[in-house]
């Protein structure tokens, strides 16, 4: 018969959904460019820079950023999860009004962050990768489950951040769960934002881009 998830899996298929749903709200409440993510990423009054997303996902947080208005590269390994984002960002497009401007600031890559990068440059590299489970809501593990289903453990994600380090970007912003220390090989951050869940390691090099 199969276990719980599965038969939940089954009945609610894993979507990408720029157009309604907590995302919608997130957009419309979500605190603009006082919000942390804004913050880690240089986001400020006059200043949009340029970003990375190197570990795409649901692009959720790559289209927060477009609504504030950088221009946002999303960079996604999985096909499947390629195709899903490719899906949503059609769909959202296809909307029109400011969903589809905000999609308009978005270029999704297939393919690798850790072979790519090096041959990028930017002002920011967005680092978000696979976390542990967190005990938020249902909805947030089953989506997490599904994904990691897809997508397997980010087991190279030291290799991304120390990659990323090394690229033409004048800022690395890594969110990492709030109280889970980083791994040794990764050097010390500039400065952190702390919220409750998450926080956002910051790392300015001052010698590249803005």
């Amino acid at each position: 018969m199969g276990n719980k998830f599965d038969r939940i899996s089954k009945s609610r298929p894993l979507i990408v959904d720029f157009i309604g749903g907590a995302l919608n709200h997130r957009l419309n409440f979500g605190g603009g460019i006082g919000q942390d993510l804004a913050k880690a990423v240089g986001i400020k009054s006059g200043i949009r820079p340029e970003i990375i997303d190197a570990t795409a996902g649901l692009g959720r947080d790559s289209f927060i950023m477009a609504s504030l208005g950088s221009k946002i590269t999303l960079i996604e390994r999985s096909q499947i999860m390629h195709d899903l984002l490719a899906d949503g960002m059609k769909k959202a497009s296809n909307a029109g009004g400011r969903t589809s401007e905000i999609i308009s600031r978005m270029r999704l890559i297939y393919g690798d962050a850790i072979e790519l990068i090096p041959q990028m440059s930017t002002d920011v590299i967005y680092i978000d990768p696979m976390h542990p489970l967190r005990q938020k809501s249902a909805l947030v593990k089953l989506e997490m489950r599904q994904i990691r289903s897809l997508v397997g453990e980010d087991i190279d994600q030291i290799e991304l951040v120390k990659t990323a380090l090394h690229a033409e970007s004048a800022r690395v912003s890594l969110k990492w769960p709030a109280k889970t220390p980083l791994p040794d090989a990764v050097p010390k951050c500039t400065y952190q934002i702390v919220g409750k869940s998450v926080r956002f390691d910051i790392f300015i090099n001052s010698l590249k881009k803005r």
